[in-house]
């Protein structure tokens, strides 16, 4: 007999959603186990208790979890789909792989691009989103004018507009020697508002020209040609999920 196991959980176990946004399908009313309406914090056992999302029935698993590394390039969304936008980050995949339900582990804006992890293993996608999991994304800024070393600070500190603090753990100025000024910064970050980085500049009176994610915890991507897509082994993986002690 297998054990009871909370229900936001068990979607996440079989990849229909992360356990953020399972929180929220039974918060709204939308899941169902044996034809009741789950109520927060109910637990089921898998294989014998059915669990419903509007009308679909949430199965347990049949095949291996699956985790891919894509390098997004600007003008794709990371959703499956949206009536206002037609290309997607999914559509780089092969054919072979684009029937597997997977879930985009921290997304970027379409005209961001970079690393972004798809995975079918919802408590992964957890890890990698949730900003208590310390994972470090690294992100280069490429600016529409030089940004001062003497500011930098400031980004670390941060800055609160309309009620809520941007900032970022860590920042640098990119030069092949050490400048006063650039138009290229790397910022680190383990936790990821809405367009966060882009709001930070743009307060502080700069536009981000360019906006590229170069690595998730110390797996990079380095080496790995834009539009490319693997398949992550579980070292791979594990890279995603370290966690860097001199975030703060």
């Amino acid at each position: 007999m297998s054990p009871e196991i909370r229900l936001q959980k068990y979607l996440a176990e079989q990849g229909y959603c992360s356990r953020r946004e399972a929180d929220a399908l039974v918060l709204e009313g939308r899941v169902r186990v044996n034809g009741h309406v789950a109520e927060p914090g109910r637990r089921v056992t898998p294989g014998e208790d059915t669990v419903k999302v509007g009308n679909r029935i949430v199965r347990l698993k049949a095949v291996e979890d699956l985790t891919l590394a894509v390098n997004k390039p600007t003008g794709l969304i990371c959703s499956h789909r949206d009536p206002h936008n037609s290309n997607t980050v999914y559509d780089l995949l092969p054919k072979t792989l684009r029937k597997r339900r997977l879930l985009c582990a921290g997304r970027l804006d379409k005209d961001s691009e970079g690393l972004v992890i798809l995975t079918s293993d919802g408590n992964l996608a957890n890890r990698l989103m949730h900003p208590s999991g310390l994972i470090v994304k690294q992100y280069r800024v490429t600016l529409d004018h030089p940004f001062p070393a003497g500011k930098v600070g400031l980004l670390r500190r941060g800055v609160t507009v309309d009620g809520e603090l941007l900032k970022v753990e860590q920042a640098r100025i990119i030069g092949s020697t050490e400048m006063s000024s650039s138009t290229r910064i790397d910022v680190r970050m383990h936790h990821g508002k809405k367009r966060e980085i882009r709001r930070l500049f743009n307060t502080l009176g700069y536009t981000v020209k360019r906006l590229r994610r170069q690595q998730i915890g110390s797996f990079s991507l380095r080496g790995f040609p834009l539009r490319g897509v693997k398949v992550l082994t579980m070292k791979e993986i594990n890279q995603l999920l370290h966690i860097d002690q001199k975030s703060d």
